[in-house]
Formats: structure tokens, C-alpha cells, sequence
């Protein structure tokens, strides 16, 4: 068991503009209160090799704050976020999921494709360069499930995508943390998948308070 601590603070301290100071009079707000406030973005988690955890709340609470300052604290060998992965221009998909050279065999390269909800012919003899945005988003995550990483870090998990898609994804997911011992670290907004993917901790950021964890199983609660 690992233990993870994110801790990211944002004061509000701009320069005190003319329109600054018709707003700060609009809402009642004295200059000393504004620099005061801080915006603070915080937990500790606990997981388990082959975990999920999923971060979820309204846009703009700081879930992907978060997301990053737990990137941070694991070692970058030990980790992949699919923001990381590059898409080529002038190879096929299939040419292209094993971008970290793992020795994958084509079938291999297929099913991890199928996971990540690839499997139709032309995007698969597609460039990644040229695939629509959800299909790039499917794309990345596919390379990420391929790169033989400890840890997977995506950020607005299948938010662009359909919602049936969406959780076809989030159950392949389960499968393939649980089959590999693949601990994943996922943030969306979005709360229709959490049947389908089942997370071990539930991470709920709102915009005020502390986040609110959540772990599955209670004889795991730290």
C-alpha cells in the first residue's frame, strides 16, 4: 500500500487595476479580504496495486490540481499520464500503440486497442494525427495501457466521449487494473461511469471544504 499526499495553495493577490477596484466596490469586497482569501487544494489517499481512483466534482473545483500534485509524487519511470503521448502523422495505429517498445504482438496490439474502445478497421489503419478528438483521446489511452507503467494518470476520463462509449471504456478499464495490477488515477466530472468503473477511492472535490475520500472497501480507511 502507498500513501499520497497533494497539497496545492493559490492566493489571490492581483494588481489592484482600476476595473479591480470597481469590482472590488461592486461586491463589497475590501483589498486586505482579497489578499487574505487562498484557494487551497488538498487530500491523502491510500491505494493498492491495481486500484482505481477517480477524481470527481464541478468544473473548475480543482480536480486536475490534484491530479497533477499525485503525478508529482511518483517517480516519472514508474508512471504515464496520456497527455505525455504524441500522435504520428504518417503511421498507422496499429503502427503506433507500442510507442514504449514493450515487444507488443499484433493481437496484443489489437485487444489493448479494444480496450480503449479502437476496434473499427479504418481507425485502426488510421494515423493517430487524423483521428477525430475522441478517437485520439481512446488512442492515448490505449498507448498508455500498452507502455507497461505502474501508474496511469488521465485526466477528463472519456469526457469527450459518448456516454455509451464512455462506460464500455470504464468497465475495460476495471478489467485490464485488476488483470495487470495497474493502479490508475482518473478525473472527470462526470459521474454516469462510476457503476461501470468502480473505483477503490472515490475522490470528491467541491469548490469549498476539503475533498471528501472514499474508499471502497472500509477496512481500508486509513
Amino acid at each position: 500500500m502507498r500513501r499520497f499526499s497533494a497539497s496545492k495553495q493559490f492566493n489571490l493577490n492581483p494588481s489592484v487595476s482600476e476595473r479591480v477596484t470597481t469590482v472590488l466596490r461592486m461586491f463589497g469586497v475590501g483589498i486586505d479580504r482579497l489578499k487574505d482569501n487562498r484557494i487551497i487544494h488538498a487530500c491523502t489517499i491510500e491505494v493498492n496495486g491495481g486500484d482505481i481512483v477517480y477524481i470527481t466534482g464541478p468544473s473548475g473545483a480543482g480536480k486536475s490540481v490534484l491530479l497533477r500534485e499525485i503525478q508529482n509524487k511518483i517517480p516519472a519511470e514508474e508512471r504515464i499520464s496520456i497527455d505525455q503521448i504524441t500522435l504520428s502523422a504518417d503511421k498507422a495505429a496499429i503502427d503506433c500503440v507500442d510507442f514504449a517498445q514493450t515487444g507488443l504482438t499484433t493481437i496484443e496490439a489489437l485487444r489493448l486497442l479494444g480496450y480503449a474502445g479502437l476496434s473499427e478497421v479504418f481507425c485502426i489503419l488510421t494515423a493517430p494525427a487524423n483521428l477525430s478528438e475522441g478517437q485520439k483521446y481512446r488512442f492515448r489511452l490505449a498507448c498508455a495501457l500498452a507502455s507497461g507503467k505502474k501508474f496511469i494518470f488521465a485526466d477528463e476520463f472519456c469526457s469527450n466521449l459518448d456516454r455509451i462509449t464512455a462506460v464500455c471504456i470504464a468497465y475495460n478499464v476495471r478489467r485490464f487494473a485488476k488483470r495487470n495490477n495497474v493502479t490508475f488515477f482518473l478525473a472527470s466530472s462526470h459521474e454516469d461511469i462510476l457503476a461501470d468503473l468502480q473505483p477503490d477511492v472515490l475522490v470528491v472535490k467541491n469548490f469549498t471544504g476539503p475533498a471528501e475520500v472514499t474508499y471502497k472497501k472500509v477496512a481500508r480507511r486509513p
